[in-house]
């Protein structure tokens, strides 16, 4: 017995409600379908289908049977589509949300190249460091940063982000160094909008307000505050790290910063990731580098 043929062959008669129906289908006889659902019972031990004369039941067994089934014959389907999709050409437009600042610095060669290796396809580029719903709002690819919690889409992990304490030379000479990150609560601190609160208050609870002399959802508009001397920020390497190249801000509390986060490319549960997507993965997977050049402060930023 082919006992993927019979799987499909009783996973047809399910979906089609009859063996007459799923014989149609499969361009079989209908003998030859109870034959395929016969063995495969034989096969299991178990009766799958009840039969009358004008319907079909499937039994407890059945049903959890089906379900499995399903999603082996879904898988099969997707691994030989995804097999015979290698050689194909991405084409149409893919519509990618993603962070401003990260975008702004270092997206737009990534999106060069990638057009370059796919001639036939458009990039609909939106910068929002808002957390867009990629479904409702009908993109194919959202780049995120942080840490992601569990949802129904996928995230592929693209880079590590490394988070950084900084101010100006001039500030620390000013109002001297923060020993710890409780002390932050007597130091002027530029916050970023969307950040956690965690990595920037003590445990008493959240930082004064007077301590946020300036908000903003955009982080090169913070650093830019804290190299004209505004106070310390909290920023990710990808963005400082000229910055601190030109010795412009000064990294402080290295041994208290905060875990490293990531970039991740997040896209929608299908059962057929679409060509274009899985292009756009594969191309931007591994493209800045480990560690990402950002990170390497001496380092020309062009990606070689």
């Amino acid at each position: 017995m082919n006992r993927l043929q019979a799987m499909q062959t009783f996973a047809s008669v399910v979906s089609e409600g009859s063996f007459t129906q799923a014989a149609d289908r499969l361009n079989i006889s209908p003998q030859l379908v109870s034959k395929y659902v016969s063995q495969l019972e034989t096969h299991l031990g178990v009766r799958l289908l009840n039969r009358t004369t004008r319907r079909i039941h499937l039994t407890e067994a059945g049903l959890q049977y089906y379900q499995r089934a399903q999603q082996v014959l879904n898988d099969i389907e997707d691994m030989e589509c995804q097999l015979s999709d290698l050689q194909s050409e991405a084409r149409g437009t893919l519509r990618i949300s993603a962070p401003v600042s990260f975008a702004i610095r270092h997206l737009a060669p990534v999106v060069a190249d990638f057009q370059q290796a796919n001639p036939a396809l458009s990039v609909d580029l939106q910068l929002n460091d808002r957390k867009v719903d990629i479904i409702e709002e009908g993109f194919d690819i959202a780049l995120r940063i942080g840490r992601l919690k569990s949802s129904s889409l996928i995230a592929k992990r693209i880079a590590p982000i490394h988070l950084l304490y900084c101010a100006s030379p001039a500030y620390l000479a000013e109002h001297g160094e923060p020993d710890s990150i409780e002390s932050l609560n007597d130091h002027r601190f530029l916050r970023y909008t969307y950040s956690d609160d965690s990595q920037i208050q003590n445990p008493a609870g959240s930082p004064a307000e007077e301590h946020y002399p300036l908000v903003s959802n955009n982080g090169d508009v913070l650093t830019a505050a804290a190299i004209a001397g505004a106070g310390i920020v909290l920023q990710p390497s990808f963005i400082a790290s000229e910055a601190i190249k030109l010795g412009q801000l000064k990294v402080i509390l290295t041994e208290q910063a905060p875990s490293p986060i990531a970039l991740y490319a997040v896209y929608a549960h299908r059962q057929l990731v679409a060509s274009k997507v899985r292009h756009f993965i594969d191309f931007i997977d591994g493209y800045f580098g480990d560690p990402p050049y950002w990170d390497a402060l001496d380092a020309n930023p062009d990606n070689d």
